[in-house]
């Protein structure tokens, strides 16, 4: 599917699906199930190209760990 590049440099439909999702957020309006489905799947895909390039990405919980520092003794 050949999609058409706006001034702002997004995909015609990345910049459709982001306006949808900015009326959601400001008038509570359901979004078009289409759009919702379109989102995940390039989530799905951002996620997948992202593993497939760095692998398991587990930064959260020692992170989390080094923030907290040492448990106390219980």
């Amino acid at each position: 599917m050949a999609t058409e590049t706006k001034p702002t440099g997004l995909p015609s439909e990345l910049e459709s699906d982001t306006k949808a999702v900015l009326e959601l957020m400001m008038t509570g309006k359901p979004l078009d199930p289409e759009v919702a489905q379109r989102i995940r799947a390039r989530g799905d895909r951002i996620r997948e190209e992202t593993f497939q390039k760095h692998g398991l990405l587990d930064i959260g919980v020692p992170a989390i760990r080094q923030l907290r520092g040492e448990l106390p003794n219980a």
